[in-house]
């Protein structure tokens, strides 16, 4: 019943007005005392490992949303460095994976959503990734909330996708139809030795807002689709395997999507597993002998 309850409660909530607020209030710098006692309850109710964090202590933290991106200590998030290794975008909980059939990714039981819609509704970006391979990877807010490589890879598009602002927790992943193609979201389209590759930054309720390196806050561009190219810059957007590409202010999900036959999943990575960034998440096929 309290589900039920808690899905219904979001179809009428004015979800964009309440995660807009909820962003600006989590920048403000200008009441640390009530920034810091809401850090302080957020730590104990959520049991955020403060231990892992660059800066352990809350209070150092000007505004919610950068206590809330915190980088962590170096060496923590080891980046598996084999040629073949495709690793984990994001430390999250796997809440599925496996291949694109017929344009839906399988959301949850019952539920699935489609692949076209999820990358902005253009048919020849879709197809680059038609019966591909996915992942979906929800990070919980207790994690750690920046966005790093799967893969080295050349920025070739961004593509905003304007939508609402369900919650993306496991109870409405598995009640509310199409979820991760109707939230608000971002596309980056990227070229890797695999191929292309899309990780697609799901928006949700209380989300302020999502963040790139190369772009900064992508601020919503109201209700139509707006797409950025890059593939033509005299200088290449080109990043390393593990190198941070965006973060979540205030948390999310990340879809990652291969084409077909361009990565095997590792047996160990499974749906309702846990995954941190930088581990073995599976291993790309290039047709070529990996270098020992």
């Amino acid at each position: 019943m309290f589900d039920k309850l808690f899905v219904m409660s979001q179809y009428i909530t004015p979800q964009l007005l309440v995660s807009r607020l909820a962003g600006r209030l989590a920048d403000n710098e200008s009441m640390p005392g009530l920034k810091d006692r809401v850090v302080k309850w957020f730590i104990g109710r959520y049991g955020v490992n403060m231990n892992e964090a660059l800066e352990p202590e809350p209070a150092a933290y000007p505004s919610f949303n950068a206590f809330f991106t915190r980088a962590l200590k170096p060496g923590l998030r080891p980046v598996d460095e084999r040629e073949s290794a495709l690793v984990s975008p994001v430390d999250g909980a796997i809440s599925q994976l496996g291949q694109v059939s017929n344009d839906r990714i399988f959301q949850a039981k019952g539920q699935s959503f489609s692949l076209n819609e999820l990358l902005g509704g253009d048919e020849a970006r879709a197809a680059s990734f038609a019966d591909g391979e996915f992942a979906t990877i929800y990070l919980s807010p207790k994690d750690y909330h920046r966005i790093h490589m799967p893969l080295a890879g050349t920025l070739r598009e961004m593509v905003y996708v304007p939508g609402k602002l369900f919650s993306v927790n496991p109870t409405t992943a598995e009640n509310v139809p199409n979820l991760f193609a109707r939230n608000e979201r971002v596309a980056c389209i990227f070229d890797t030795p695999a191929g292309p590759m899309a990780l697609v930054l799901v928006g949700a309720m209380i989300v302020g807002s999502v963040e790139t390196t190369w772009a900064g806050v992508v601020a919503p561009g109201g209700g139509e689709v707006s797409e950025s190219r890059y593939d033509s810059l005299k200088t290449p957007i080109q990043f390393e395997k593990g190198e941070e590409m965006g973060r979540f202010r205030l948390g999310s999900t990340v879809i990652m999507v291969m084409p077909k036959g361009a990565v095997n999943w590792n047996a160990s990575q499974v749906a309702g597993g846990t995954v941190r960034m930088g581990e073995a998440f599976g291993d790309i096929n290039t047709g070529q002998p990996e270098t020992q």
